[in-house]
């Protein structure tokens, strides 16, 4: 499966935070957003599936996206992004390092590409790490994400309602689908 592999900056968690800043090195966050405190690193470890996102360049036509994060040993987060590209008919896949800012903030830095780094936060966590809300360094990215394929609709209107309050224009968002077993996902 290796020859069909490439490079996947797409619509899951922390990859999406350096597609957005469109290959700046930044690792700010927009103006109106602010990053979830009292974040626990290790409690974000393990799989989330992305539930919705801005349609943007690197995420165009991909589903089924899948985020896994890990402690590498150096301890720093490695990020596993994976998805399924519905024009192109095959699965996509990426690895990267996340640094996070301090151990109590859920704002980071996201490389896919060596030294080259994104701005990459967490903007709504519940308490239990079940379901998230992220953005890059700019106002054009926005993605939901779950530990399951579906989010509570309490939840959804919860986390629209908290975008929309930090400058989002939420009705571009673009849901989707988990319709494929993600060969990527653990």
């Amino acid at each position: 499966m290796k020859n069909r592999e490439k490079l996947f900056i797409g619509s899951v968690p922390v990859a999406a935070g350096v597609v957005l800043s469109y290959f700046r090195s930044r690792s700010d966050i927009h103006e109106d957003a602010e990053p979830v405190e009292d974040f626990d690193v290790k409690c974000n470890l393990g799989t989330w599936y992305e539930i919705a996102q801005f349609d943007y360049r690197f995420g165009k036509n991909i589903g089924n996206t899948v985020a896994q994060y890990s402690l590498n040993d150096t301890k720093h987060v490695q990020v596993r992004n994976s998805g399924y590209d519905h024009k192109k008919q095959k699965w996509t896949f990426a690895k990267g390092i996340t640094k996070f800012r301090d151990k109590t903030t859920a704002a980071s830095k996201i490389s896919f590409f060596g030294r080259l780094c994104a701005g990459y936060h967490v903007i709504a966590l519940d308490e239990d790490y079940q379901y998230a809300m992220g953005t890059g360094s700019n106002p054009d990215y926005l993605s939901t994400f779950s530990r399951t394929k579906t989010i509570p609709e309490n939840i959804k209107r919860a986390y629209l309602k908290i975008a929309e309050k930090e400058g989002y224009n939420t009705s571009e968002l673009v849901w989707v689908k988990h319709d494929k077993t993600n060969p990527y996902a653990a």
